[in-house]
């Protein structure tokens, strides 16, 4: 059967998709018809679903009822996450009271954020545009995802907090949860199975083919030098991220449980293969 899958315009999506997307492995279940998408654009084609499989916040599952969550393909941060910048240091109790761009109301970096430090005034923008935004004064600080938590300081910008050890120390080392795979319900539990599956076997050729993968993934690079897209790839696909296993789903549920006390998203019932 056609299968559509959505990723993101991102380096380690790219990595983890790279032996599905090129035959490298391939399935007598599936042929893939492949989407790319930014993660909030991913995270809005899902609240009105139109793909059969898409990359998602974790955020994002509290509004799209009708996809069951991946056991594979998972990104967590292990002990590390999205960051916020700013042109100078600014202490955290001023923090919430200046803007702060974010990449997008669904993205579970913003979410973590609120839950960090509370409400906060804040603008939507494209990832890729925050640091640009706050060096020219537009924002006074940048939550930044992807490899700008790696890249920030070449562009003469300060980290003021990074969200994921917040998270770890919180959790007592719970993995961070920011990005996961969702597959429709409406294609049922033997064919999400058998998709969870080719996806797992999908990521561990990319993990066992370091640099055929990383070749594939630079398309996606952004410019930046192989070296840093290589740390990036390694931090955010790991071992949980072949299997969320139970720390994963925990991480997630526990996420969830935070949110619901602060009323930052509404209940909903949690689906996870």
């Amino acid at each position: 059967m056609e299968i559509s899958v959505g990723h993101t315009p991102d380096s380690d999506d790219a990595f983890m998709f790279y032996a599905m997307l090129t035959g490298k492995i391939q399935s007598p279940d599936f042929t893939i018809k492949h989407v790319i998408g930014d993660i909030e654009e991913l995270n809005k084609k899902a609240s009105n679903p139109e793909l059969d499989v898409t990359a998602v916040s974790v955020h994002a599952c509290a509004y799209i009822p009708n996809y069951t969550i991946l056991r594979s393909g998972g990104s967590f941060g292990l002990g590390y996450g999205p960051i916020v910048i700013a042109k100078k240091m600014i202490p955290i109790d001023e923090l919430k009271k200046l803007k702060i761009a974010i990449p997008g109301k669904m993205t579970s970096a913003f979410l973590l954020l609120q839950l960090m430090i509370g409400k906060f005034e804040y603008v939507e923008m494209n990832f890729a545009e925050i640091p640009k935004a706050v060096l020219e004064g537009k924002v006074d600080a940048g939550l930044v995802i992807h490899e700008t938590q790696l890249s920030y300081d070449q562009e003469n910008l300060t980290k003021i907090l990074d969200v994921g050890e917040w998270w770890d120390k919180t959790t007592n080392g719970l993995p961070v949860p920011l990005g996961i795979n969702v597959i429709s319900n409406r294609l049922g539990s033997d064919i999400i199975k058998k998709f969870d599956n080719y996806l797992r076997d999908s990521i561990n050729y990319a993990r066992s083919h370091t640099e055929e993968a990383l070749d594939y993934a630079m398309q996606y690079s952004r410019g930046k030098q192989r070296s840093l897209i290589e740390k990036f790839v390694k931090m955010y696909v790991n071992d949980v991220t072949v299997d969320m296993g139970k720390k994963g789903e925990e991480s997630i549920r526990h996420l969830f449980e935070m949110a619901k006390k602060k009323n930052l998203v509404p209940n909903f019932e949690l689906k996870i293969a």
